[in-house]
């Protein structure tokens, strides 16, 4: 990052993050189990409600994984103090919300690993699995969980 840090670079790409949202339940918003954080399923900002296919475009769904992955990135902040303490982006998992002929789960999902390759650079390339998901909460269009290695 050629001593860049992640603030200034969230800054120089305009994205402002919100408060971490809380847990609705009884789960926490991330566990760390020594270098790893796992983060509980996030959503997008505004909590649009619908499926992908019916309700919204792939377009409109990368935009909502993007949004989600801001939510993730607040939860890190919150949790860590400061995102320089990511050591890399170990794994994104996407739910999305989609009618059954909807195929393009992947190029949803990529509006949050797009989001991590710009943040973190080379440490942002993750492995990942996504899903079609006949439902999830809220009627979210994408619910995204991940994994990340935390210096320690």
């Amino acid at each position: 990052m050629n001593g860049q840090t992640i603030a200034d670079k969230l800054t120089a790409l305009g994205i402002v993050l919100p408060d971490a949202s809380e847990p609705a339940g009884k789960y926490a918003n991330c566990v760390r189990v020594n270098d790893l954080l796992f983060v509980s399923g996030k959503g997008p900002a505004g909590k649009p409600r619908g499926k992908l296919g019916k309700d919204f475009t792939a377009e409109e769904g990368y935009e909502f994984a993007r949004q989600a992955g801001i939510e993730i990135l607040a939860v890190l902040k919150s949790a860590l103090g400061s995102l320089d303490k990511i050591q890399r982006v170990v794994k994104l998992q996407g739910f999305v919300n989609s009618e059954p002929h909807f195929d393009e789960h992947a190029k949803v999902l990529n509006g949050c690993s797009d989001l991590m390759f710009e943040v973190f650079g080379e440490k942002g390339v993750h492995a990942r699995s996504v899903f079609g998901a006949v439902s999830v909460r809220e009627n979210l269009p994408i619910v995204i969980d991940s994994i990340f290695q935390v210096y320690e």
